[in-house]
């Protein structure tokens, strides 16, 4: 009981607080609504959830192997959510709900977990800490992978429903647009460690 306790607690801290995926979600539900973000809420969610359960069973001893081809996925992540920032920025004055605009998909936000640093650390964090070698490991890893699937839908829809609450109170395009400018700011700050921790395993600080 205590085991599990700790693992939903450590998966509550981890999925509540601000990271590039409660930023996209929250981000889009300002822009297209809940509806049209539960697709994407879904999917991370679920994204999240395999990630732990591929890392866990092995993936990880891949790194380990090869570990160039770790930094590689960390080039590759930086760049998409600084290519995310310059999307956000760029639909700032951008009017909702409208038919031609299109929130990331169930898709998206599953696949976005394989280049998103958090998740990363998260996810390893997770299966370093609560795991054990032995006859219980690939049980406790289910278990955490099933615990962060339940606890990410309330945590992360947090966000969601901030979203929604600020787009009936962000009605002029101009406050749209501050908030999306706030939130591709927000999004490159939390990349910054990890372009910082690239640069250094590439020697170029």
């Amino acid at each position: 009981m205590e085991y599990l306790l700790a693992v939903i607690l450590f998966a509550i801290s981890t999925s509540i607080t601000p990271g590039p995926n409660n930023i996209m979600v929250m981000t889009s539900a300002l822009n297209f609504g809940i509806k049209k973000t539960l697709p994407l809420l879904a999917g991370i969610c679920a994204g999240f959830s395999v990630m732990l359960l591929v890392i866990g069973f092995g993936f990880g001893q891949v790194f380990t192997a090869f570990p160039s081809l770790h930094l590689i996925i960390k080039c590759v992540g930086v760049s998409y959510l600084l290519y995310l920032s310059w999307v956000i920025a760029k639909s700032a004055g951008a009017p909702i709900d409208t038919d031609e605009a299109k929130p990331l998909s169930f898709l998206n936000g599953a696949l976005f977990q394989w280049v998103n640093a958090k998740a990363w650390v998260v996810a390893t964090g997770a299966i370093a800490a609560f795991t054990s070698m032995g006859d219980g490991y690939y049980t406790q890893n289910i278990t955490i992978a099933l615990v962060f699937f339940v606890a990410a839908f309330p945590c992360v829809g947090t966000w969601l429903l901030c979203g929604s609450v600020l787009k009936r109170i962000l009605t002029k395009e101009k406050y749209r647009k501050v908030f999306n400018y706030a939130m591709a700011a927000l999004l490159v700050v939390s990349v910054l460690p990890v372009i910082r921790e690239v640069a250094i395993q590439l020697g170029v600080i």
